[in-house]
């Protein structure tokens, strides 16, 4: 399991990455895994403004459909849209290629509540 140590992490599953006041946002390793085969990823929250934990889309596997939990508040300001043709972008590159929405975050110091590598490598065990 890859559990990146530069990343921010949530007990729901999904990984942060920081960049002044941008998050990149997408799920994890493990969540994609446990899913297994995505085949639909909806988001339509692009330019709403939207508090931690506040649902910012759904996922769907085949046999099931998640939430996506906003891990900190902000503006989404940008949906890769290349997952709406290529969900399995998420199976084959979840912290990459298969990220799901960027955010001008509102609060920052948010991200400090977090967990790092080590806690969610603890809490998926």
């Amino acid at each position: 399991m890859n559990i990146p140590g530069d990343l921010k992490y949530t007990k729901d599953h999904e990984w942060i990455k920081v960049e002044g006041d941008i998050a990149t946002i997408g799920i994890t390793d493990f969540a994609q895994g446990e899913l297994g085969d995505i085949v639909y990823v909806e988001i339509e929250s692009e330019g709403e403004e939207l508090d931690r934990e506040e649902v910012f889309g759904t996922i769907e596997a085949v046999k099931t459909v998640s939430d996506l939990f906003m891990p900190v508040s902000g503006e989404v300001v940008e949906i890769n849209e290349e997952l709406d043709d290529n969900p399995e972008t998420v199976n084959d590159d979840c912290y990459g290629a298969g990220w799901m929405v960027k955010i001008k975050m509102s609060d920052i110091s948010e991200v400090e509540e977090l967990l790092s590598a080590e806690d969610y490598k603890e809490e998926v065990g």
